[in-house]
């Protein structure tokens, strides 16, 4: 049972700060990730307006040099999804870190609580850049106070059968979720929004123990 927040004054206005995954890329308009949480939300009965800020091919160097516009004033938390297209092109993961630690340092100064949406990187980048990417969420989340979230990806990732987990829930190029990889990734997001929206309301977590059950 899922246990609804508390009615508010307004929505809860959340930006989806991200690229192409948060964009929807290659989906219909309706299926892409924000449409997605916007109406798993709705369902939910929380009053919430996910705003999409995601541009494709975006990398954390895009997403620093667009930071200061994205956060209008109306905007009362971030969701943080970037980090893909510097692991497509092999960016040094520092170069990343301090990108998205300065990002986060912009939302900070405005208060806005803020989930962080991992990128983990395959295999194949080699043990020492898997290492050194895969560590950047959690260091960054506990130096900026910020909920952490599953992977991105993760819900199709984990499905031992790669070759169907390719065929049923991605896009033709492998690097996109399809609208039933989206389905998948926001059905295990979605409560993490849940926690970031009552940070938004009430300042800290005031939900009760299992209100996230789906």
């Amino acid at each position: 049972m899922f246990a609804a927040l508390p009615a508010w004054a307004a929505p809860v206005n959340v930006l989806a700060f991200g690229d192409s995954l948060t964009a929807g890329y290659g989906l219909p308009a309706e299926d892409g990730f924000v449409p997605q949480l916007q109406a798993w939300l709705n369902d939910k009965g929380i009053e919430a307006v996910v705003i999409n800020g995601g541009v494709s091919g975006d990398t954390t160097a895009g997403g620093l040099a667009r930071i200061d516009w994205a956060l209008t004033p109306d905007v009362d938390a971030m969701i943080l999804a970037l980090g893909g297209n510097d692991l497509l092109r092999g960016l040094p993961p520092e170069q990343a870190r301090a990108n998205l630690d300065a990002i986060l340092s912009k939302a900070d100064e405005r208060g806005l609580p803020i989930l962080i949406i991992p990128v983990e990187a395959p295999a194949n980048y080699g043990p020492d850049y898997k290492a050194r990417f895969d560590a950047i969420w959690q260091d960054l989340a506990a130096s900026h106070g910020a909920l952490l979230g599953p992977p991105f990806l993760g819900p199709i990732t984990r499905i031992a059968d790669r070759s169907r987990a390719l065929a049923e829930y991605m896009q033709a190029d492998g690097i996109h979720p399809n609208a039933k990889g989206v389905a998948l990734i926001v059905q295990e997001v979605g409560p993490y929004v849940v926690r970031l929206i009552d940070r938004a309301r009430t300042g800290t977590d005031t939900l009760p123990q299992g209100a996230l059950s789906q």
